[in-house]
């Protein structure tokens, strides 16, 4: 099993920054990808962005792309997401996710975080 525990959500203003981070436990060598998905009120579940163990290479959601970067440090079994020039449409919870095959872009995940909340005023 792997847990994942994701923080660093809050209220920031349009325009403004927010890093959120994923730290991983427990089986984490059977990870190929990690990622991150959101969820609007009354919206299905979005995937934003995704990032192999290993850091070689990253997907990016049209939404998010030039705006967010994903990134992980494997020495703390962390990844994080910084988001800049935060939109009032990126409100949502923010939720990580991993997955053991190989494919960053990831569709049905093998583990979830419970979520972070990321509200973005206007």
């Amino acid at each position: 099993q792997v847990q994942l525990v994701e923080s660093g959500g809050g209220l920031v203003q349009a325009g403004g920054s927010l890093r959120l981070s994923c730290a991983a436990s427990g089986r984490t060598f059977s990870i190929y990808a990690l990622g991150w998905f959101r969820q609007a009120p009354g919206k299905e579940r979005e995937f934003v962005s995704g990032i192999s163990w290993s850091g070689g290479s990253t997907y990016y959601a049209e939404s998010v792309k030039g705006r967010f970067t994903i990134s992980r440090d494997n020495a703390k079994n962390t990844m994080y997401l910084q988001m800049n020039s935060l939109k009032p449409e990126d409100t949502a919870v923010y939720y990580c996710a991993a997955d053991r095959s190989k494919n960053i872009v990831i569709r049905t995940p093998d583990y979830w975080g419970q979520g972070t909340q990321v509200t973005v005023s206007s």
